[in-house]
């Protein structure tokens, strides 16, 4: 991609943080924090206990029956379907 000249301003990151120790996981979110204030948008999937503690804004993922979810979380707003 750099030789095409794209820019790329958002990356999702899922899981793999669960396999670092605790010297690594804390470069992966230095270098995380870093992108962060650079103006790129890092998204996290991740169950991991010590990323909940560390990042403020978080969207959750709550199952419930029927196979369905709820999101919970900034930019997050119910949809209901109009029946018509």
């Amino acid at each position: 991609m750099a030789s095409r000249k794209i820019r790329i301003d958002s990356l999702f990151l899922d899981e793999g943080f669960g396999s670092l120790d605790e010297e690594a996981l804390e470069t992966a979110l230095e270098t995380i924090s870093g992108l962060q204030q650079d103006g790129k948008m890092i998204g996290i999937i991740s169950h991991v206990s010590a990323l909940k503690e560390r990042i403020s804004t978080q969207i959750t993922i709550t199952p419930v029956s029927g196979g369905r979810s709820t999101l919970a979380g900034p930019g997050c707003s119910n949809i209901i379907k109009d029946k018509s």
